[in-house]
């Protein structure tokens, strides 16, 4: 994959993600030279050098911007079913390619292949939604007087900036990317400059081949320069910005003071709470999954695992087993559970948390240590609050256990935060697991399953500290990426006394 590596695993022949299509370079509908120079990514797993694309500054969001705006009235303007067939000839190639594209998620992310593969279905799924929504009514017919035809129908924004993370970079991307172009906007991406391949390059590739119309789509790999401009940009009339609860307050601080719709889909501490009815070895593969997948690095990880006293101690033994034997290594060299975290200030930061939580009276019971990028499943018990662990998104491989006696305390330990962005319950008593669900504040809430999951069809994201209550997927598309305009029609125009 990097110019002189032949770890990429393509087919015999010229690669789909050849880098010398876009070594250097931003897309545009064309691969062309970048204002702001170049960008050189490295693999976290090795620190090698993967390629090399174009680094945007807010010239080139500016300019791109203006491009879309262009673009968009036809794009707009075309054929639902020609456009509809671009997101599916774009499924197709994500599937031809799959291979390929996951040792790219695979080697710039740190994933393991069942997540590189979780990646390009995800993607795949959201591209045919997008094909699937170009055949939903997109409007209603209002009562009005006699005569008068009363539309209120949903018409593009214009052009919608995206900016996407590190952590899952083609769905966090792509979720957003198809609709907007499924409900006619002209779209700037500005993707995560750590991961902006499979964030961004692919797409433009993938699109690209599948023919969609030159400057409707623009993939710009840029830092806060170009998501400051994106936010500020005269051309662009909405944001979709997935990352952070901090960096998701400067995103709305400054699209806000422009006057841009938004969608902020920002970090959760969520809570996953095991009752004392649940079953000990099923509670705790659910408790692994959803704090160790992908290096705890997921805006749905579990950050409170909340256990019931009854079943406390069965569940942590089994937890602390799973976690000592997890593989943790390099996702290309063989079969590992666990790959790099991002970047070296990730791994401090998460350090920082274990051993803070310690201090202040957490006990470690397994991982809590690290080599070069590799952090070790952890698992903490005596999480209370005031503790790091129990207080902060960990994003890291951590399991941070509360005990609790009654369902009241698992409410409210659950609740003791504002950013809640998935809610886990596991339990035989449907009814008993309602009940928590309807007192608990959540973006989404799963019973029986951990907190980690997400369909294309199924409306997703959270309120408060975890984003400002916007949605993605299916139907709900429709109302994220577009604005309601009111049409009236009369059959002649009436005469007025003035």
């Amino acid at each position: 994959m990097t110019e002189t590596s032949d770890r990429a695993g393509a087919s015999a022949g010229k690669p789909f993600l050849d880098p010398a299509t876009w070594r250097g370079r931003i897309f545009n509908g064309a691969w062309v030279a970048a204002q702001g120079g170049t960008h050189t990514l490295t693999e976290p797993a090795t620190g090698e050098q993967l390629g090399v694309t174009g680094m945007a500054n807010a010239a080139d969001v500016l300019t791109a911007g203006v491009q879309a705006r262009a673009a968009q009235t036809a794009w707009a303007a075309s054929d639902y079913k020609a456009r509809a067939d671009i997101f599916r000839r774009a499924a197709d190639l994500v599937a031809q390619h799959h291979d390929e594209l996951a040792t790219w998620i695979m080697r710039e992310t740190g994933a393991i292949r069942a997540k590189a593969d979780l990646e390009l279905r995800e993607a795949m799924a959201h591209l045919h939604e997008a094909a699937a929504m170009l055949r939903q009514p997109r409007g209603q017919l209002l009562a009005s007087a006699s005569g008068t035809m009363s539309i209120a129908r949903r018409v593009p924004h214009g052009v919608v900036g995206v900016i996407s993370p590190f952590n899952f970079p083609l769905i966090l991307s792509i979720r957003s990317i198809a609709p907007a172009l499924a409900t006619g906007n002209a779209v700037v991406h500005k993707p995560d400059l750590q991961t902006p391949v499979s964030g961004g390059v692919l797409i433009a590739r993938i699109f690209e081949a599948a023919g969609l119309p030159a400057g409707v789509l623009h993939v710009l790999p840029g830092g806060v320069e170009a998501g400051q401009a994106l936010c500020s940009a005269p051309a662009i009339g909405m944001i979709a910005f997935t990352g952070s609860t901090a960096a998701g307050h400067s995103v709305g601080e400054l699209a806000g003071r422009h006057l841009k719709k938004m969608s902020l889909e920002l970090g959760g501490k969520n809570a996953l709470i095991i009752l004392d009815d649940a079953d000990p070895e099923i509670a705790a593969a659910n408790a692994a999954w959803a704090t160790f997948l992908h290096q705890g690095q997921i805006c749905m990880c579990a950050g409170r695992v909340l256990l019931q006293r009854g079943i406390a101690d069965a569940v942590i033994a089994r937890l602390v087993e799973k976690a000592r034997r997890l593989p943790v290594g390099d996702p290309m060299g063989g079969n590992v559970a666990l790959g790099p975290m991002i970047n070296a200030r990730q791994v401090a930061r998460v350090h920082a948390i274990v051993e803070d939580s310690v201090a202040a009276g957490a006990t470690l019971l397994a991982g809590g240590t690290f080599e070069q990028l590799f952090y070790r499943p952890t698992v903490l018990t005596g999480a209370r609050a005031g503790m790091r662990c129990f207080e902060e998104e960990l994003f890291g491989p951590v399991a941070s256990i509360t005990v609790f006696d009654t369902d009241d305390e698992a409410i409210a330990l659950a609740s003791a935060t504002s950013g809640c962005l998935a809610l886990g319950v596991i339990t035989p008593d449907i009814g008993r697991a309602m009940a928590i669900a309807d007192r608990v504040p959540s973006g989404h809430v799963h019973i029986n399953d951990q907190t980690v999951v997400a369909e294309a069809h199924a409306p997703f994201g959270g309120g408060g500290t975890s984003g400002n209550g916007g949605r993605h997927g299916g139907t709900i598309d429709w109302e994220e990426f577009t604005q309601t305009q009111w049409l009236t029609i009369k059959p002649a125009a009436p005469r007025y006394p003035f």
